[in-house]
């Protein structure tokens, strides 16, 4: 009887070793006796790394001194960054650009428009620690990035989180498994086949990104608090298990 079962065994595990080889499906059927059990699962972590947005706006009567005004601020807040800790690696140009300032109706005084006649932006991205994010923010404004604030949050190692929330979802596919052999009276055997079905990637638990709104004037006096968003990562598994 024993024997029978082993040779049972083998052959389950050579049907399913063939199977995968060929079209990667699991025949159900009196020959080839398992359970097959779709599941999903997750796994969270708290981010490690933050992309922050950093930037200035300023107006100007005439583009020659917006462009003046613009290259020195533009410099102070990279001296700010560096003195902060953050190298050149960390930080990628988002956007820059000299426009005219077409915001204007009757109801506005001409000449302080006159004076606000034409604008300049400029921002970059911000790569750093969760831990240093405050400290940067508070940096940059400090030196005058009055456009400063908007964060997205990430993890360093999202494939180690992707991993674990397939592992949990094995784990799951193998309890519900054992209550279903136990509602079938059979004993259950070994995992002979698992695929991960299809991976869904949840960026974050809430919104994707944090926003700091920074107007023009004075920075606060003190670092603001923020905190890192919770990363979520999901995983369907299609599990089969042989029955003895």
């Amino acid at each position: 009887m024993r024997s029978m079962r082993l040779l049972l065994s083998l052959a389950c595990f050579a049907v399913a070793l063939s199977l995968c080889a060929s079209a990667q499906t699991i025949q159900i059927n009196q020959q080839n006796k398992t359970i097959a059990i779709s599941t999903t699962d997750e796994a969270i972590a708290t981010a490690d790394i933050a992309a922050v947005t950093i930037g200035f706006e300023l107006y100007e009567n005439n583009p020659n001194s917006a462009y003046a005004t613009a290259g020195k601020l533009s410099k102070g807040i990279m001296e700010a960054l560096h003195k902060a800790g953050i190298e050149d690696k960390s930080i990628e140009s988002d956007k820059q650009g000299l426009s005219r300032n077409t915001n204007f109706n009757e109801r506005n005084d001409v000449i302080e428009w006159a004076k606000r006649e034409f604008h300049f932006e400029q921002s970059w991205e911000v790569t750093t620690t969760a831990q240093n994010v405050s400290g940067v923010i508070h940096a940059a404004i400090a030196a005058g990035a009055n456009a400063s604030g908007e964060i997205t949050w990430r993890l360093s190692d999202r494939k180690a989180l992707q991993a674990k929330a397939a592992a949990n979802a094995l784990l799951k596919a193998r309890a519900m498994a054992n209550q279903m052999a136990d509602g079938l009276h059979v004993k259950l055997g070994g995992l002979i086949y698992a695929s991960n079905v299809s991976p869904v990637a949840r960026t974050l638990v809430g919104t994707s990104t944090e926003t700091v709104e920074v107007s023009a004037g004075p920075p606060p006096p003190t670092p603001l608090e923020i905190r890192p968003q919770t990363i979520r990562e999901e995983a369907t598994v299609y599990a089969v298990f042989a029955i003895e």
